[in-house]
């Protein structure tokens, strides 16, 4: 048994775990976090690599409910923390609960984040030198890629499953918000306004203050 909190995120501010700050915060537990400094490559020290091979931010180690998971166990990849922190704290209303049918569509869009949207923006500023046969990707265009976003708030709305905020805002929600702050969104007013929604929520205020405050000192 310990005293410390449940969950430490490894963060660096402005970077990917900025979202899983936002994550946490929607939880409403207590959690702690293992600050990074990205210019001073303290995610490639070798105690960090431990946990994370990679040498990326996020990572979240979670002690289990009553702490006594001794070191902890570790979560790593955007996604993945999602779906895992909001079947660990279901009290949270993160997730539809496994066995509705709302489900469905919660799990497609955690995976469309990291498998279309990411690799498809990415196709789309970054683009090879040979253009690869559409056959040979899993993803579409950037502009097909976010048409799907697009149509599925205009169907129901305002968030992606409908009425219900979920983890996959946070999660397409977050890339979409540091597309806009980078120029790099094009105008779609249903997006906008998702986006502004998405902005007005109390946890989302409280990470990007945190995340800022971090920056800043």
């Amino acid at each position: 048994m310990t005293d410390a909190p449940r969950f430490t995120l490894h963060h660096a501010p402005r970077s990917r775990s900025r979202r899983i700050l936002w994550l946490m915060e929607e939880t409403g537990v207590p959690f702690a976090i293992a600050p990074h400094d990205l210019s001073k490559a303290t995610h490639k020290d070798p105690a960090y690599l431990a946990l994370n091979p990679a040498g990326k931010v996020p990572a979240l180690v979670d002690r289990g409910p009553a702490g006594d998971w001794s070191p902890g166990v570790v979560v790593t990849e955007s996604a993945a923390i999602c779906a895992y922190v909001a079947d660990a704290l279901p009290e949270s209303g993160l997730a539809p609960a496994v066995g509705s049918p709302e489900r469905a569509a919660y799990a497609t869009w955690l995976g469309y984040c990291p498998s279309v949207l990411e690799p498809a923006f990415a196709d789309a500023v970054f683009p090879r030198g040979v253009e690869a046969p559409p056959s040979a990707l899993g993803w579409p265009s950037f502009a097909l890629a976010l048409e799907r976003v697009e149509k599925a708030l205009q169907a129901g709305g305002p968030y992606l499953l409908g009425a219900r905020f979920s983890a996959a805002d946070v999660l397409i929600g977050s890339l979409l918000q540091w597309l806009q702050a980078w120029g790099k969104l094009p105008d779609s007013a249903t997006i906008s306004a998702y986006l502004a929604l998405l902005a007005t929520r109390p946890a989302a205020q409280r990470a990007r203050a945190r995340d800022e405050a971090a920056t800043a000192a």
